[in-house]
């Protein structure tokens, strides 16, 4: 995409929302139920369907748990000796 494509489809959007703010406030204006009704719906319908992505996405993915096997992370600089460190805790000063 050139600079100047990219700056036409710039204006273009900026456009798009300034008519649909106008069209919103005119709905406001004359009190109309559905120019909160549908942004609304459309709020919730995005909502639900990225929470649904989310655990599809979750409830599906496959583990290569076999690949793993036993971690073994070198000890990082500054971190605590492992005997001032609790399981069930974290650190223990």
């Amino acid at each position: 995409m050139t600079i100047e494509r990219s700056q036409q489809l710039g204006r273009l959007i900026m456009a798009i929302s300034g008519v649909s703010l106008a069209m919103f406030l005119a709905g406001i204006v004359r009190r109309s139920y559905l120019v909160l009704a549908v942004p609304v719906a459309i709020l919730a319908g995005a909502t639900a369907g990225l929470t649904f992505w989310i655990g599809y996405t979750m409830a599906t993915t496959r583990w290569e748990t076999d690949d793993l096997g036993e971690l073994d992370f070198p000890e990082a600089e500054g971190a605590p000796p492992p005997e001032y460190v609790d399981p069930s805790y974290g650190f223990r000063p």
